[in-house]
């Protein structure tokens, strides 16, 4: 997944042509009526095709109804297909993926081998852009710190390999320029702490407390990237009143928030439609902000869903992280049912800086991961 946009397409049509000819639907049809997140994220999907019916863009429409297929289908085809014991398989081979990864980026930073595609020397970034990359290196550093912290079945060797592996990857979160990434990993990692410590809140809160400033000091201190981009982010929010300011990064997505929620005011409950967004928001951009640029996208999963599909939309996509995180409780795995709340928590912060259930590999992962962390593997 983390590697190549058409391996992942090819590899998920071959798992589509299995699910089809492997039979037995009555039961893998039982098994998905069964579960109630899968039931909300068809019902997700589903009020996204409502939607087309009072949209007037009907071509953006179903843009979005094909980027956001696998909430309707492949989702549960997984879902249906995965097993319980091949749960680690899952897990090393997400984790050899995201090892070339970083093998990768740190060949670029070293200037060992030329960039190649995404990737510059200044944001080493080679198989896709940050803004996906930093989220995906996130959970791959938390699987392998709760590792770290607790499997005590792990050998010295993998223990080290193990710890090495964190240090490397964190290190290579600041040497790349993903903002939202780098904030997604300081929540994971608070969330970790708290899991570690269990019910010793006081210890966790210090711990936090002192470990978070640490790592972001030596981040600001050491990388010139995170340093830059943490000033320029800073610079364009106290400075958003100045024109140049909104014109940024952050400046727009501030812009986007504004003006969107012009549009919400006016349709609160259903929304403009599916694929109104883009025509709508012009219309308010014109207004308010001529000189800035337009969108199709206002770079926040929930204003998003505000936008298309009002607070009926809204509560549908939160209604999927509420029974993840409901499910995971119900584990008595501990890998299974620490990281089955991260992932949805993790996904609710990052949702503020970019619609991460629109991408390619965001999203992706999170139904890869959803598939199995969330999943009664109680087949009728």
């Amino acid at each position: 997944m983390p590697l190549t946009v058409a391996g992942a397409n090819l590899i998920i049509v071959l798992i589509v042509l299995l699910w089809i000819f492997s039979g037995d639907y009555k039961s893998k049809f039982l098994h998905i009526k069964q579960s109630k997140l899968l039931l909300a994220s068809i019902i997700f999907y589903g009020i996204h095709i409502l939607g087309m019916l009072w949209t007037e863009d009907i071509a953006w429409g179903l843009e979005i109804l094909h980027k956001m297929w696998y909430f309707l289908l492949f989702f549960p085809i997984l879902y249906t297909l995965v097993k319980k014991e091949q749960i680690a398989y899952y897990v090393s081979a997400f984790l050899l993926a995201i090892s070339i990864t970083e093998v990768a980026s740190y060949l670029v930073w070293f200037e060992l081998i030329e960039p190649f595609k995404n990737a510059t020397v200044a944001n080493p970034t080679p198989f896709m852009s940050h803004i996906s990359y930093n989220p995906i290196l996130t959970l791959a550093i938390y699987i392998v710190l709760h590792k770290v912290l607790f499997d005590k079945t792990l050998t010295k060797l993998k223990y080290y390999s193990y710890s090495f592996f964190a240090i490397s990857m964190t290190i290579n979160m600041f040497l790349t320029g993903g903002r939202a990434g780098q904030v997604m990993f300081f929540a994971m990692l608070s969330i970790l702490i708290f899991q570690y410590f269990d019910k010793q809140k006081i210890k966790a809160i210090i711990t936090i407390l002192v470990l978070i400033p640490s790592i972001f000091l030596s981040a600001y201190q050491f990388s010139d990237l995170f340093h830059t981009r943490v000033d320029k982010a800073i610079t364009e929010i106290v400075n958003f009143s100045e024109i140049k300011n909104q014109n940024t990064s952050v400046g727009l997505r501030i812009s986007f928030a504004i003006n969107s929620w012009e549009i919400i005011k006016n349709n609160p409950i259903i929304g403009v439609g599916t694929g109104d967004f883009p025509s709508e928001y012009k219309k308010v951009n014109i207004i308010n902000s001529p000189a800035l640029m337009m969108t199709s996208n206002p770079h926040n999963m929930y204003i998003l869903s505000l936008v298309q599909l009002g607070l009926i939309g809204l509560i549908s996509l939160l209604s999927i992280f509420y029974y993840q995180i409901k499910l995971s409780f119900n584990s008595n795995i501990k890998f299974i049912r620490d990281f089955g709340v991260t992932l949805p928590l993790l996904f609710l912060v990052i949702m503020f800086s970019d619609s991460y259930l629109l991408g390619h590999y965001t999203t992706l992962v999170f139904i890869f991961f959803s598939s199995f962390l969330h999943n009664n593997f109680e087949k009728p």
